[in-house]
């Protein structure tokens, strides 16, 4: 049997961080021994488990170590940490210690080195001489660049509830998802999240599916551009042309947005809106021609809200601005998120899940979304702040710009 002494420091049992993590090892065939567990004994003082964590081989071990740390588990035999270079392009040695979106160190002689940018799934190379550790992609690594191998020598500050969520009614909201919470308090409480970010000087980021067009609600989050509280956007081709295209035709995909009819030969309109773009040469050219002149992307040109466009194989197009090399989208958003403290996601998976890879997790993350399980996936995949609203996006925003207007 192979093994490894972990620590877990925090609010461990509020959060229930303690029986995941034991579900967790005996879920991938391991087992625990509990040497052990000092209990806050006031509401602020953080609690501590010593746990023993035994596997059948190394590898195993380290594959349960790697999920663990994803709950800010720590190995408690640190040591320093062990280097192998990458064997080729493109790819990491064997063995590399995988990062979580947490706080991370590592440990050469003499020295701790703070890992940047704080990203999960990714390998770290560090370059001793200039004293430097960062987080890399399979595409940015380079052969011979020196890669950490296993677990010695790295140290995972894991980030609490408290930093993550916030005040207490946001931390509510991020027990269990259901259709069942009372909205009004989570909605308020992200009113609250907003306005704390922006006057504290965080970026505000806004990723959004074409469903925000499509439910009508494409005027509420024009209105929330305007009023200050986005500072980027991250989205695909869809909502960019159905945004559009309402504001050229007053439909979203053939569907008259503020009637909820069909209209005839309105499922051309879109691809009309498109060809009008690409004469253009692109958006911000057609607001400067003066035909464009509102809607969602109108109010990002004409406030300053930066936008990246990741595009999919199913776009029409796409817009120029539409980054259709998947790897140039990841990096252009990589780009972008320097300052970003809350992110709010409004109906859409894909852009979400992948928006949430990319955030480390002291961006509280507000998720809404008709169905639950946008919510469920994100944290599946490591992004544990992420707390959710199950409701359509247009009643949402009404709430929501209600509350930040001083109205409700």
């Amino acid at each position: 049997m192979s093994s490894e002494v972990i620590e877990l420091r925090g609010h461990i049992l509020d959060s229930l961080t303690l029986p995941k993590v034991m579900d967790e090892i005996v879920a991938r065939q391991g087992s625990f021994r509990l040497r052990k567990l000092q209990i806050g004994q006031r509401r602020e003082e953080p609690s501590l488990a010593v746990i023993e964590v035994s596997a059948d081989s190394d590898e195993l071990l380290a594959e349960i170590l790697t999920r663990l740390q994803f709950h800010g588990a720590v190995v408690r035999d640190l040591g320093v940490v062990r280097l192998e270079p990458a064997p080729k392009d493109g790819v990491y040695p064997e063995g590399f210690y995988v990062t979580s979106n947490h706080p991370t160190q590592v440990r050469l002689e003499g020295q701790a080195l703070p890992v940047r940018p704080e990203r999960m799934d990714c390998g770290i190379v560090v370059d001793a001489e200039a004293g430097t550790a960062r987080t890399v992609r399979f595409h940015e690594v380079v052969q011979g660049d020196m890669v950490v191998v296993g677990h010695s020598g790295v140290v995972v500050e894991p980030v609490s509830a408290e930093v993550s969520g916030g005040d207490g009614e946001f931390r509510f909201m991020g027990s269990e998802v259901s259709t069942e919470k009372p909205k009004s308090v989570a909605i308020q409480a992200i009113a609250d999240g907003l306005r704390a970010a922006r006057a504290s000087g965080q970026k505000i980021l806004v990723v959004a599916g074409p469903a925000v067009i499509h439910t009508g609600a494409g005027k509420h989050l024009e209105r929330l551009i305007q009023m200050g509280y986005v500072d980027l956007l991250f989205s695909g081709n869809a909502l960019a042309v159905h945004d559009i295209e309402e504001a050229l035709y007053e439909t979203a995909l053939g569907v008259h947005v503020g009637k909820g009819v069909s209209v005839e030969r309105g499922h051309q309109h879109h691809l009309h809106a498109i060809n009008r773009v690409r004469a253009a040469g692109g958006i911000r050219q057609a607001v400067e021609a003066g035909w464009l002149t509102g809607g969602v992307m109108y109010a990002c040109i004409t406030h300053g809200v930066d936008f990246v466009l990741g595009g999919s194989v199913r776009d029409d197009g796409p817009l120029p601005e539409v980054l259709t090399d998947v790897i140039e989208a990841q990096k252009a958003m990589a780009a972008k998120l320097p300052g970003v403290g809350y992110c709010l996601m409004l109906a859409t998976m894909l852009h979400s899940i992948a928006a949430g890879n990319l955030l480390p997790a002291t961006c509280r993350i507000a998720c809404v979304d008709i169905n639950p399980v946008v919510v469920t996936k994100l944290a599946d995949r490591g992004s544990f702040q992420a707390v959710g609203v199950v409701t359509d996006v247009e009643p949402f925003f009404v709430e929501l710009l209600g509350y930040l207007e001083g109205d409700a």
